[in-house]
């Protein structure tokens, strides 16, 4: 098996030449770091990270904490973070917190421990505690802590689809809210509701009713028949908007199982743009975040290794069939 000095010996330059192309050190000149990268693909030399971390005390690998890495979206973010990290000769070190505050704290204290270069949380709530740490600790998506936050702009993003729905002439219309202890649901809430006032005039005026839930199908699906079940086609909303995608799927299931026709006689929204949006019959129309950026951003500040403020990133409304104009307009 070669080593690192049959690298430098291929290479002509010296052993510290070779450790500091392996640990990316800016200060190696190109035409050097080409040769020595020529050697180690010549030789097939693979670094022994263990014994590097344990000179350097660091790793080339990301730790990424996640609350339930069954959610769909929360997936589909490790996976495009997993895509960043490797564009930079890293990997990543996925921990599921189960939605546990605790259990979250402990990951994180986990991962830290294992010398890693940096951690990406996305919290399982607001809150979260500071850790003494070396290395950079970024918030994604949910507010973890003191530390800065990368997000898609979610008060806006509400706004966008209340634009959509009054647009096609909806003025009955219910919001199923996620769970108001986290920013992230606050503001998706604040978003559509102080839209839907702007919107609402007294020659034209708009009735809205809002509903608190959890993110996951089967909130949504209750909520949606407990609003939909006994009501009469003349009384009930139009529109119903959801502040996650697995709401909106779940309204869309108790649509059908009530003979409630989508986009017919009710138009559904829903907030992430999961890849089963796409899937579902009829097809949803939601808020896409914006998961390359919102990765690319998390990634890219870890690698900064320096504090900055948080960013809010705009997301796009994805009209699909869900949605149409008010029913017998």
């Amino acid at each position: 098996m070669p080593t690192i000095k049959d690298v430098a010996r291929k290479a002509g330059v010296s052993v510290g030449t070779v450790s500091r192309v392996l640990s990316k050190n800016e200060s190696v000149k190109q035409p050097l770091k080409e040769r020595v990268l020529a050697a180690m693909k010549e030789l097939d030399y693979k670094p022994n990270l263990a014994a590097r971390a344990l000179r350097t005390n660091s790793i080339d690998v990301i730790g990424l904490v996640v609350p339930d890495i069954t959610n769909p979206f929360f997936s589909q973010l490790a996976k495009n973070i997993e895509m960043e990290a490797a564009k930079r000769g890293h990997s990543v070190m996925l921990a599921n917190s189960h939605d546990d505050a605790e259990a979250e704290q402990t990951q994180i204290a986990a991962l830290l421990d294992r010398a890693v270069c940096g951690v990406i949380v996305v919290a399982t709530s607001d809150g979260g505690q500071t850790h003494k740490a070396d290395v950079p600790i970024v918030s994604l998506d949910r507010r973890f802590g003191p530390y800065p936050l990368v997000a898609t702009d979610h008060f806006d993003g509400s706004a966008k689809i209340a634009d959509h729905l009054v647009g096609l002439g909806h003025r009955r219309i219910a919001y199923i809210a996620g769970p108001q202890s986290m920013e992230v649901a606050r503001q998706r809430r604040e978003g559509f509701v102080a839209r839907i006032k702007a919107l609402s005039t007294p020659e034209d005026p708009i009735t809205l009713t809002v509903h608190e839930g959890h993110f996951d199908y089967d909130s949504g699906e209750d909520i949606g028949r407990s609003i939909l079940k006994d009501a009469s086609r003349e009384t009930r909303p139009t529109a119903i908007a959801a502040a996650s995608d697995q709401q909106a799927i779940g309204v869309l299931r108790c649509a059908r199982d009530l003979k409630i026709a989508i986009p017919a006689d009710l138009s559904v929204t829903g907030f992430d743009d999961i890849a089963l949006a796409a899937l579902v019959v009829p097809r949803l129309t939601t808020l896409r975040q914006p998961i390359e950026q919102l990765a690319g951003s998390a990634v890219a500040r870890i690698f900064a290794g320096v504090a900055a403020a948080d960013e809010a990133i705009a997301g796009e409304i994805v009209v699909r069939e869900s949605t149409g104009n008010i029913p017998n307009s």
